[in-house]
């Protein structure tokens, strides 16, 4: 069955423009089935679990309903729970966001009533809270429901559960006769069916229950962060398990370009998925990352949908999911063909409550872990490269390169200083590199020829690939900038599409840099990089004298 897009719906251009700005794009089974009826003024009892969207469902109903030029409060949502409360309020502040002189409070116990008085007195159209709070604000006569033209019940069963159904009935008791009022639960035992009968008019029962879902034999893990940490963390989570493939999935359209251009600043090979891209553009992205051009995937569910690629070893859930069924279908998209994975969580604020939930649903335990250092990073680096300086001692073909050292041996360098300094040149030049590979054996010819002194010092900031072929170019942008190598590799990559063996030496200086490119592709880096940003700023390219070698 085909899904339904909100924009497929005609809704006003207001509520339209609150919906793209949230990222919403295509109609959870809950919405698609319970808007067109509430939109049509009739009563409904929608069985949905939490996670579904039913708070979409009659927010934007709500949202449709309510007249801003009427300062009278027009819509009334009871939720069990504080929590929920500012959560339900939030989301439909934020898809009214654009519908000027609409009003939501949240109301609740454990908040200060003096301040939800002085709110109530501004006119507020639309109120969400727990049903104690409000029947105080009933009594103190600050909320007045004979105006009320819609009326919500959210998560029926757990305010029946929690004993509060003495106070919704009264509650339901002071509103008008002609209102429509709408019951959301995750079940409907006969209690609450009864109940219901009492208070709707011949109401359209919409039922929605999760599928069963087998959840992938995954590494799952969260970590709690703030917000404004998430872009770091996710850089120190790909720059300590070096994935071959990273899918980064972000609820909005917004985030996902936003999160694609902070990447590349940072200088890793990274592009973005969502659905405001034309097909072809969608297939461009998808090429480039099945062919490892580029290696992080930035992408919303929609857009990701169908993506059959089996190498992704990191999924990183940058966003957590609104719907736990999304959250299965995510963390899927690695461990495939019978490969290991790993899944990561970004946990802020009130995203805690999401991953109860979804562990809840998927009956597995997502483990915490403490937040990545730059010493982890550093501790991870130097494990693989003794591992693989160990795999190269064992496979004993070291005979020419025994004879390097052998020969600075002669010059009275120990062999521990030797050692030493060959590891400190290996090391920055893979830090110039990103973390690319590079084999022991070919990093001992690199060696040869040069001057103790000069390895020791670890000198040079090229990438010291061979010049066949290559032509030079000069780049007017350089270390004062924050570039680094790095930086300039993502550009090439991003702009040309070149892969990583059809760029050679990249020379950062203060105010320029050089770089040395396949020739068959001088003219199109020249053609595609000029006046393109690299760090945010604007660079000209242009050919430069061969190196002197």
């Amino acid at each position: 069955m085909d899904k339904i897009r909100f924009e497929d719906f005609n809704f006003s251009e207001e509520i339209q423009r609150g919906i793209k700005e949230m990222g919403f794009e295509e109609m959870s089974p809950i919405q698609s089935q319970a808007i067109p009826v509430l939109l049509d003024g009739r009563d409904v009892i929608g069985q949905a679990q939490t996670g579904t969207g039913k708070t979409a469902s009659f927010g934007i109903p709500i949202l449709e309903m309510t007249d801003p030029s009427d300062k009278s409060l027009q819509a009334l949502v009871l939720c069990p729970t504080r929590e929920l409360s500012i959560q339900v309020a939030e989301e439909i502040s934020n898809l009214g966001k654009f519908k000027k002189g609409i009003k939501v409070l949240p109301v609740y116990g454990g908040q200060p009533i003096d301040r939800q008085l002085r709110a109530l007195r501004t006119g507020i159209q639309i109120v969400i809270g727990t049903p104690g709070r409000v029947i105080d604000h009933i009594k103190r006569k600050t909320i007045k429901t004979d105006n009320i033209k819609m009326m919500v019940l959210d998560e029926a069963d757990e305010m029946f559960d929690m004993g509060f159904r003495d106070d919704i009935e009264l509650v339901m008791n002071t509103l008008p006769e002609d209102r429509q009022t709408i019951f959301f639960s995750a079940t409907m035992e006969k209690e609450i069916m009864n109940f219901a009968s009492r208070f709707q008019k011949d109401p359209e029962y919409i039922k929605v229950v999760h599928k069963e879902l087998t959840v992938p034999r995954v590494e799952q893990a969260y970590f709690e962060l703030k917000q404004h940490m998430k872009t770091e963390i996710l850089s120190r989570l790909i720059d300590i398990y070096n994935p071959k493939l990273t899918i980064v999935f972000c609820n909005t359209k917004k985030k996902v370009d936003e999160l694609t251009s902070e990447l590349l600043g940072r200088g890793y090979f990274a592009d973005g998925l969502h659905g405001d891209l034309k097909q072809s553009q969608r297939d461009a992205v998808m090429n480039k990352f099945r062919h490892g051009t580029i290696e992080v995937l930035v992408a919303t569910d929609v857009a990701a949908r169908g993506l059959d690629v089996d190498d992704i070893d990191l999924v990183i859930n940058y966003d957590m999911p609104q719907d736990e069924e999304y959250y299965v279908h995510r963390i899927g998209r690695t461990a495939r063909a019978g490969r290991e994975g790993r899944a990561f969580s970004f946990v802020s604020g009130r995203d805690i409550y999401k991953l109860k939930d979804i562990q809840k649903y998927t009956k597995t335990k997502v483990e915490r872990k403490d937040l990545p250092t730059l010493k982890d990073i550093e501790d991870r680096y130097t494990s693989t490269l003794l591992n693989k300086i160990r795999a190269e001692i064992e496979k004993g073909e070291l005979s020419k390169h025994v004879n390097m050292v052998d020969s600075l041996l002669q010059e009275d360098f120990t062999s521990l200083d030797i050692a030493a300094a060959i590891l400190k040149l290996y090391m920055d030049e893979k830090r110039l590199e990103g973390h690319e590979e590079l084999d022991m054996v070919d990093f001992g010819k690199k060696i040869k020829g040069r001057d103790i002194k000069e390895v020791k010092e670890g000198a040079g900031k090229s990438k010291g690939r061979s010049s066949k072929g290559m032509t030079r170019l000069h780049v007017n942008i350089g270390s004062r900038k924050g570039v680094s190598p790095r930086h300039i590799l993502s550009a090439l990559m991003q702009e040309t599409n070149m892969n990583k063996n059809q760029v050679g030496d990249i020379d950062v200086y203060d105010k320029f840099t050089f770089v040395e490119v396949d020739k068959k592709f001088a003219d199109v880096v020249l053609d595609n990089l000029n006046n393109q940003r690299i760090k945010g700023v604007k660079v000209k390219v242009e050919k430069a004298n061969p190196k002197k070698r």
